[in-house]
C-alpha cells in the first residue's frame, strides 16, 4: 500500500480514487480552508495543512513524512481553456514549480503531477519535467480523459507519472489495472432526489437558455431529458445529451438538466452532489462543508478519482 502527501489537495477527490487504489493518506495541503475541511472529512486519519506550498517549513515536513507518492495538482486556472480569453498569469503558473522543493525535501519514489492539457504549452512546462528528471526520476507524460477510466465525465487532463527507480507507464497498462463500465451523464444524475425544478417556459427564462434548449429539442425531439450546457464559448450547441459522458465539470455552474412532466420542460441546474459523481467521488466521498457555490468549485477544481485509481492500482502493482 503506498502512502501519499497530497499538495493541492482540494477536496480530495484525487486522494478518493488513490484510496481506491491502495494509498494511504499521510498529509493533505490546500491554501483554502473549505477544502482543508472537506479533505479531513473525507480523510480523518490524514494530516492536514492550511497554508499556501511555500508559507510552509518544507524541510521540517521532510522530516515528519516519508511518502511512497508525492501528489501534486498545482493550480490550473492559468492554463485552462475554461477561462476563453482571459489572460492568465505567470504567479499563478508558478506554483507548478513550487513543487520542486517538496520533492528534494521528500524524496518519494513517485511524483504525480495533474493538470490540464494546456499546460503543455507552458514556456516553463519541459522546464518543470527536466528539473523532475535531474532528481533522477523517469517521467511519463500522459493525456487520459476520465471517460475511459469509468468515469461519467469527460475530463482530459494531463498527468506526469515520474518513477525514481525507471518505471515508465502507458494508458493501455494503466487502464488494465482495473476493471470498469463505460458511464454517462446518466450516471451522475440522482433520479430519486427531490431537487426542486421550474418551467423551462417561465417568465425572465434568458433567451439565450431557451435557444439552447429548443436546438436540443429540435434534435432530440419532445419528452426526451438533457442537459443545457453554459460554457461561454460552445461550439456543439449549448446542450448535451445525457447518453454520452457530462462535459467537463468546471469551478462555476455549467449544468442545466432538462426532464419532462405531462409533456412540459423543466430545468434546474446539476447539484454538488451530482458534480461529485462526475467526479468519480462516489457514495462514500461527502461534501459536509461551504455554500452551494463553493461546494461546485471544489468540484471542478478537483481531480477526477477514477483516474487515480487507476495510477495507485498500477503503482501497487510494482
Amino acid at each position: 500500500m503506498a502512502t501519499f502527501v497530497d499538495l493541492f489537495c482540494g477536496g480530495g477527490f484525487g486522494a478518493r480514487g488513490a484510496v481506491r487504489g491502495g494509498g494511504v493518506p499521510l498529509l493533505g495541503l490546500d491554501a483554502w480552508d473549505i477544502a482543508t475541511q472537506t479533505y479531513q472529512a473525507n480523510f480523518p486519519e490524514a494530516d492536514v495543512i492550511t497554508e499556501r506550498i511555500e508559507n510552509v517549513d518544507i524541510a521540517a515536513l521532510g522530516e515528519r513524512y516519508a511518502p511512497d507518492v508525492l501528489l501534486t495538482s498545482p493550480e490550473c486556472t492559468s492554463h485552462s481553456i475554461a477561462r476563453g480569453s482571459k489572460p492568465g498569469t505567470e504567479l499563478s503558473r508558478e506554483t507548478a514549480m513550487g513543487i520542486v522543493p517538496w520533492i528534494e525535501a521528500m524524496q518519494p519514489r513517485w511524483v504525480i503531477v495533474e493538470n490540464v492539457n494546456r499546460m503543455k504549452r507552458w514556456s516553463r512546462h519541459n522546464e518543470l519535467v527536466q528539473t523532475i528528471e535531474d532528481f533522477g526520476y523517469t517521467v511519463s507524460d500522459l493525456h487520459l480523459n476520465s471517460a475511459d477510466f469509468g468515469s461519467p465525465q469527460a475530463r482530459k487532463r494531463m498527468f506526469l507519472v515520474c518513477d525514481l527507480e525507471g518505471t515508465t507507464v502507458t494508458k493501455d497498462e494503466l487502464l488494465q489495472t482495473i476493471e470498469f463500465e463505460r458511464l454517462s451523464a446518466n450516471d451522475a444524475i440522482d433520479w430519486d432526489a427531490d431537487y426542486k425544478s421550474e418551467l423551462l417556459y417561465r417568465p425572465g427564462r434568458a433567451k439565450a437558455t431557451l435557444e439552447r434548449a429548443e436546438r436540443a429539442m429540435a434534435a432530440l425531439g419532445r419528452n426526451v431529458s438533457f442537459i443545457i450546457v453554459y460554457y461561454g464559448s460552445d461550439y456543439a450547441g449549448g446542450w448535451q445529451s445525457l447518453e454520452v459522458p457530462l462535459r467537463t465539470v468546471t469551478t462555476i455552474d455549467r449544468f442545466g438538466l432538462v426532464t419532462w412532466k405531462d409533456d412540459e420542460p423543466y430545468l434546474r441546474m446539476l447539484q454538488p452532489e451530482e458534480l461529485s459523481r462526475a467526479m468519480g467521488g462516489g457514495d462514500d466521498h461527502v461534501l459536509p462543508y461551504g455554500s452551494r457555490r463553493e461546494r461546485v468549485k471544489l468540484c471542478g477544481n478537483g481531480v477526477c478519482s477514477d483516474v487515480m485509481t487507476a495510477i495507485f492500482s498500477w503503482i501497487d502493482q510494482q
